[in-house]
């Protein structure tokens, strides 16, 4: 009997997800990654699942929105959740990466899946079979065309930005001190690498940042510069979560010392207090040669990053293995087009996963993308398409981008808010977290069982 077959587009987070869950299905899938003939303006490799901002995947605590997402996929048997889990450096309470050898280890796996053939052209038009598209925030202008005919209306976009890299030789330890937040953290002196500010040094550094020279945009993409947030179509502006370093700044002097830069949780050894404001740096990868500078998105020109990051206490020579940039990220009005499956109500053969059904997060990409091959392969099986429950991060994710309003509709992240209440109010905010925690664990525990009978 003939394998059904499945057209995969885009080899990032979700493509890479679905891919090795329908292939596990018995799904002959073919998966398009345009990288390296069509390379994008953020992506460095011809890596599958290659990431892109940053290392860290979130909070890997059991009790944050993040750390409940992470688990859920475990149970549900992801492939990229096993293969972070195998590449993680130490950050805390996060679960970070070493970029390179995770995004190896995802290559080699697809690669070497009987069921997996890789193609690496670029998809221009929407595949008229079974098919995925998990193409991303950067789809290339002209699928992005291909898919505003499809939808009959244009792509909601927003911008997002990467932080520095810093070589980690190059960092004045004499200045700076390892220590987790609370101690917390693997090594005995904690995973991160802070960089402490006095109120003098804060205030030179802020004012040299608000001062310093963005790289420009077009007429269209100013009014992002304010720091305006919001997603209609054709006036792009900053996904709140992603704010650029210098525009949080200009939100007022402290922003940034309530912000990215808070000190809480911290104590510098070298006085015995508290700084008035740290920068953290997390280690990159698996070498710890590498350290990203945690809340550092920007989009200023790479001579003022060189010139205003070296103000950072500690950071006076640094050495920038890669300079922040920003980017376009291409996403579509989900309530309007997408079933809680991830399935296109235009066309049933048809599912979207990733980033670009306004997800927003890697392990929130990876989430859709394990979804979404579950259903495509259920799909060409003659199997009822599956709608997780809403007490479960994914299900409440799902949930949320198609069915929020178009007025309040933008990227959203795994948090507590987008779950159903709980039967009855708990003050205390960690039993309360502890509690849809175990809410959601239980709710997806019932429901694989419930799958497992119905495969059986």
């Amino acid at each position: 009997m003939q394998q059904p077959e499945l057209i995969i587009v885009g080899g990032g987070l979700a493509g890479s997800e679905a891919a090795w869950q329908a292939a596990e299905r018995g799904v002959q899938v073919t998966l398009y990654e345009m990288r390296p003939k069509v390379m994008t303006g953020a992506h460095t490799t011809d890596r599958l699942a290659e990431l892109v901002c940053s290392n860290s995947l979130g909070s890997n605590l059991p009790d944050r929105a993040a750390g409940v997402l992470k688990e859920e996929l475990r149970r549900m048997g992801s492939l990229l959740m096993r293969l972070a889990d195998e590449s993680a450096v130490p950050a805390g309470g996060a679960l970070a990466v070493d970029r390179d050898v995770f995004a190896q280890r995802v290559t080699e796996a697809l690669e070497s899946h009987p069921n997996i053939r890789i193609v690496r052209e670029e998809v221009t038009e929407i595949p008229s079979g079974p098919t995925i598209l998990a193409s991303g925030p950067l789809t290339s202008q002209r699928l992005s065309q291909a898919l505003a005919r499809l939808t009959g209306q244009e792509h909601l976009y927003f911008y997002d930005a990467i932080a520095p890299i810093v070589v980690a030789d190059s960092i004045n330890m004499d200045i700076c001190f390892r220590a987790s937040r609370y101690g917390r953290g693997e090594q005995d002196e904690g995973d991160y690498i802070n960089c402490p500010f006095t109120k003098a040094e804060y205030d030179a550094f802020v004012e040299a940042l608000v001062q310093a020279e963005r790289i420009p945009l077009h007429d269209f993409e100013r009014p992002v510069l304010e720091g305006a947030v919001g997603v209609r179509a054709g006036k792009g502006k900053f996904f709140e979560g992603c704010l650029p370093i210098e525009v949080l700044a200009r939100r007022g002097h402290d922003a940034l010392a309530f912000g990215p830069l808070r000190p809480v949780g911290l104590t510098d050894p070298r006085t015995g207090k508290r700084p008035y404001a740290v920068v953290q740096l997390r280690q990159d990868n698996l070498a710890g040669t590498l350290y990203n500078m945690v809340g550092f998105q920007t989009n200023l020109k790479f001579g003022e990053q060189r010139r205003v990051f070296r103000m950072i206490p500690g950071l006076e020579h640094a050495e920038f293995a890669r300079y922040g940039q920003m980017h376009r990220n291409t996403f579509l009005f989900s309530p309007a087009l997408l079933h809680p499956t991830l399935q296109f109500r235009g066309r049933e053969d048809l599912f979207f996963a990733g980033q670009i059904t306004g997800v927003e997060g890697y392990v929130g990409n990876i989430a859709t993308g394990l979804l979404a091959g579950w259903n495509a392969a259920r799909w060409l099986h003659d199997k009822p398409l599956l709608t997780l429950p809403q007490e479960t991060m994914l299900g409440a994710l799902c949930h949320y981008i198609t069915h929020a309003s178009e007025a309040d509709f933008q990227p959203m992240k795994a948090n507590y808010g987008i779950l159903p209440p709980l039967p009855r109010r708990i003050r205390n905010k960690r039993e309360r977290y502890a509690a849809y925690a175990r809410r959601a664990l239980e709710a997806l525990d019932r429901f694989l069982a419930a799958v497992n009978d119905d495969m059986a």
